[in-house]
């Protein structure tokens, strides 16, 4: 494989380059013990070090499952380059996906239906769907990678960074899968370490790629929501710093010193707000923060006979998206549980 595939591997992928089958894989003599290499598939990239310890850490990195959500993007390239040079540790195995690639090359979320959409087998309700067979494909990737990880309990995550299409009340904050288990503690003060100001709780099973990791694969899997949606080139990537580096961190296996740690604030979800016809209103502007603050009685949506009242105290609206697919969520209803949650982490 060129050596341009590891010193860019976004530009490499957007290129629609496919290395011969003698450039496949390869070894970066560069990083300590070495690093070895796989180029499994269009902007699938495996990377673990030569010599691999029992119970050796797995980590899935993913971006780009939306194509215009482009900081994240442009951080797993970074971070493929200098794990190649030497310049970023690895302990541990590392599989690299840049998700939409198709969308990521017209500039745009998705063609047909939007990938995080459509995991845990729904593609296979959308057969003729652009996305479905990279669905499908990224399912596959993440099941062979995680086939072989340890079961030991932290050995297996899945970091899934996008980037929002409008602003936030807290600018980074994560989504947390529902698994009926309890949420890890390793899992939030790697969050806090990453400079990540809250965390959203699903309460049912979802078709999103980390809900897939986590039911499936058995990952410790979260959805991390850094910024705003940017073209390629337009990146602040000094705003996601705190991410990138407990990233690094984890995958070097070394600790953030003795700084203090701030735990996230904590959400959970009560309902969503969901698009039953074209006859859809969400009466909230247009631009509305996501975590926006709603008091009791507040109407914020209306479909035919269908209304959604506020019924807590305080509710906060988070993804409001009215032009959505009738059928699907146009926003999500939550309620702050931090204490309750923190108290519960094992």
């Amino acid at each position: 494989m060129p050596v341009s595939m590891l010193d860019d591997f976004l530009a490499y992928t957007l290129a629609g380059t496919r290395p011969g089958a003698q450039e496949m894989q390869g070894v970066c003599a560069n990083n300590g013990n070495g690093v070895r290499w796989s180029w499994l598939d269009d902007g699938v990239l495996l990377m673990e070090p030569t010599v691999r310890d029992e119970g050796i850490r797995s980590v899935l990195v993913s971006a780009g499952v939306h194509g215009d959500e482009t900081a994240p993007i442009e951080l797993l390239s970074y971070l493929v380059r200098d794990i190649a040079r030497g310049e970023a540790a690895l302990s541990c195995r590392l599989l690299v996906i840049l998700g939409n690639v198709d969308a990521m090359r017209d500039a745009c979320r998705y063609r047909d239906d939007d990938l995080n959409r459509l995991f845990s087998g729904r593609h296979e309700q959308v057969p003729h769907s652009h996305e479905a067979p990279r669905a499908a494909a990224l399912e596959r990737a993440a099941t062979q990678f995680f086939a072989t990880a340890s079961q030991a309990p932290g050995a297996r995550w899945h970091i899934d960074m996008h980037t929002a299409i409008r602003p936030s009340a807290f600018e980074q904050f994560a989504l947390l899968p529902h698994t009926g288990k309890p949420f890890s503690r390793a899992m939030f003060e790697w969050l806090g370490e990453a400079h990540i100001s809250a965390v959203l709780l699903h309460t049912t099973k979802g078709n999103t790629y980390s809900h897939f990791t986590a039911h499936a694969c058995g990952a410790e899997a979260c959805t991390l929501e850094l910024g705003k949606v940017r073209p390629f080139g337009q990146n602040d990537l000094t705003r996601f710093a705190g991410a990138d580096e407990a990233l690094r961190r984890l995958l070097a296996g070394t600790k953030n010193g003795n700084a203090p740690v701030t735990m996230p604030r904590v959400f959970t979800v009560i309902d969503q707000l969901t698009k039953q016809s074209e006859a859809f209103e969400l009466l909230v502007a247009t631009d509305v923060p996501n975590f926006t603050p709603f008091v009791k009685d507040t109407v914020l949506a209306r479909d035919g006979e269908y209304r959604y009242t506020v019924r807590h105290d305080e509710e906060r609206l988070v993804f409001p998206n009215a032009t959505v697919k009738p059928g699907l969520r146009a926003g999500l209803m939550v309620i702050e549980t931090t204490q309750d949650t923190l108290s519960k982490l094992v």
